[in-house]
């Protein structure tokens, strides 16, 4: 049988598929069953198992909570949002007046450029409509709402009318497609702490506490937080934000990766050798 005889991906795929799963967990079988003989690859695999699990998600498991909301009082001068916009770097703001339950609409940043030629400022000029949804809502039902009403933020309520918290298309993109890898993702599971080849250490935010001591000869306690990432968090009392840098004990960490809420990759600065003591025989 000659190349141009080789059946495609789609015909392969398609009669693996002719096996009509009867449910769910069949089709998730006959997917890695075609994973498993190079009928796509990990990425697409990935890729169908969050658009599939996306329909059994909802809102609250993946938004971003009411404490953690990065907000803007209406009432607040132009003088004062400038900085927390450019600090934040978020493109949009829930805007609010006095009270996180009192949400007004959303500030996109982009606005506060043409903001700056107004003589009379008044923030609620220039508010988007902000849009509430349910924590049960679904994320494949919002996903298609979003791309209907072109909006890319919700403000997420419970059932007393409360804000629970808000949630971005960014988020639910995220659900569906898996982290977004970069230069300083590393893979392998035994590998939390590799040498980087500026001399510094690139650790996983998983790391443990008591194999990060060990490979540094620290102290950190492990007792209120399991992970390298929980002391950070801890430290910080917040989620970092990316090439944001801390010193803990004498040690220096540089966050490489994080997102709104999760923290993946750090970069350490191996500990400084102890000095050595005048006192000390030679």
């Amino acid at each position: 049988m000659d190349s141009d005889s080789k059946p495609g991906f789609i015909e392969r795929l398609t009669s693996l598929l002719l096996r009509e799963p009867e449910d769910r967990q069949q089709l998730m079988q006959i997917l890695h069953a075609a994973y498993e003989r190079n009928l796509m690859d990990a990425d697409a695999l990935t890729i169908i198992e969050g658009a599939l699990s996306a329909s059994e998600t909802r809102v609250t498991d993946v938004m971003i909570p009411r404490a953690q909301m990065d907000v803007i009082d209406v009432d607040d001068p132009l003088d004062e949002i400038v900085p927390v916009v450019i600090e934040t770097a978020h493109s949009r703001f829930p805007v609010v007046d006095g009270d996180r339950d009192n949400i007004l609409g959303i500030l996109l940043a982009k606005d506060l450029l043409r903001i700056h030629t107004e003589e009379n400022f008044d923030l609620r000029d220039w508010l988007r409509p902000a849009v509430f949804i349910p924590e049960s809502k679904r994320l494949n039902v919002l996903l298609r709402e979003f791309r209907v009403s072109r909006n890319h933020m919700a403000i997420v309520v419970n059932e007393y009318g409360g804000v629970a918290g808000l949630v971005t298309i960014e988020d639910v993109l995220e659900q569906i497609v898996g982290d977004i890898e970069d230069e300083y993702d590393f893979d392998e599971a035994h590998d939390n702490i590799r040498l980087d080849s500026t001399g510094r250490y690139r650790v996983k935010a998983r790391t443990e506490i008591e194999d990060f001591n060990e490979a540094f000869s620290t102290t950190f306690s492990n007792e209120e937080f399991d992970t390298v990432g929980g002391l950070v968090l801890r430290q910080l009392g917040r989620v970092p934000k990316r090439n944001e840098s801390l010193e803990i004990d004498g040690m220096r960490f540089q966050v490489l990766r994080a997102d709104s809420r999760r923290l993946y990759t750090l970069l350490v600065d191996p500990p400084k050798p102890k000095p050595v003591s005048e006192d000390a025989p030679a």
